[in-house]
């Protein structure tokens, strides 16, 4: 049996081990993309990660969920697994840095900010609406300076729009599993999330996709890190963060992850960023601190 203190000790080193695990997700995007086909790659580690949740389930003889809650977890893993990623992969495959995708998601706070007053009743304040706007201007300097309208490659609107996206799903889906999805075991609720993933993912590989993959070491390096240490130990450590604390403090700090994601793409890819692109991540992760300040006031 874990202590007491033992689980307050993961819970204090959780939110950083979570940070820098989550940032890596990014970099996985880049290592993959050219040797599989984005979408196909989660077709293949959702279901991976699935069955291995599933022997947890079993190992420790964990309560499976009633069906409607089972269906709940389904809903929460469509959305922040399967609506989060697949537009995120595309998007990188088709030239979107790395780096700015991260930055794009790091707005999940504000979305979730929105979502949690509409979903759960939670109050927005003035400060969210200043922090909305502050990080749309952010959003703003990071991608003019390599904007252009011409083809789907880079950074157009499609592949900003996609990455868009795919921050909102993942904001509503953890608004979501707040709302209607807790107090179901990890491994039994993360089998069913993965349900929920897979079937996203594999429907739209079917109908958008190639079913790509080139067997290189970067293929089989980028999927074996996907599912243990993403699907696996990072969704686990955003479970126990979502059940130990508030929505708002979870998705806090995602403001973390573009800086950190934007570091590791630096180092492994070569991606840079101009000046004012550095300025605008900087913006961005200003309006990020402003909505989860709760100290300030207008």
């Amino acid at each position: 049996m874990v202590s007491k203190s033992s689980n307050n000790m993961l819970v204090a080193v959780a939110p950083a081990l979570f940070v820098v695990l989550w940032a890596t997700g990014f970099v996985v995007a880049k290592l993959s993309a050219g040797h599989v086909a984005p979408v196909w790659f989660l077709g293949l580690r959702f279901p991976i990660a699935c069955i291995f949740m599933f022997c947890v389930a079993l190992y420790q003889r964990a309560a499976w969920p009633d069906l409607t809650h089972a269906f709940h977890a389904s809903v929460a893993g469509a959305f922040m697994h399967g609506g989060y990623l697949a537009p995120i992969y595309w998007a990188v495959a088709h030239g979107l840095p790395a780096g700015v995708s991260a930055l794009i998601v790091g707005l999940q706070p504000l979305i979730t900010a929105f979502l949690a007053a509409w979903i759960l009743g939670e109050r927005i304040q003035a400060r969210h609406w200043f922090g909305l706007l502050v990080g749309l201007i952010g959003i703003a300097l990071v991608i003019s300076p390599k904007l252009h309208f011409q083809g789907v490659e880079g950074i157009t609107p499609l592949t900003v729009g996609l990455a868009l996206f795919g921050a909102l799903c993942i904001s509503f889906g953890t608004v979501y599993q707040k709302r209607f999805a807790t107090g179901i075991a990890l491994a039994t609720g993360g089998t069913w999330q993965y349900v929920g993933g897979s079937l996203v993912v594999l429907i739209s590989a079917y109908f958008v996709e190639d079913f790509f993959f080139d067997n290189s070491h970067q293929a089989w390096l980028a999927l074996g890190w996907a599912v243990i240490v993403l699907s696996i130990i990072a969704i686990t450590l955003m479970m126990i963060l979502i059940r130990e604390g508030a929505v708002s403090k979870v998705s806090s700090l995602i403001f973390l992850v573009p800086a950190v994601a934007a570091l590791m793409t630096y180092i492994l890819f070569g991606e840079t960023l101009n000046l004012i692109q550095i300025l605008g991540m900087a913006v961005c992760a200003a309006a990020v601190l402003i909505v989860n300040r709760t100290s300030l006031r207008f």
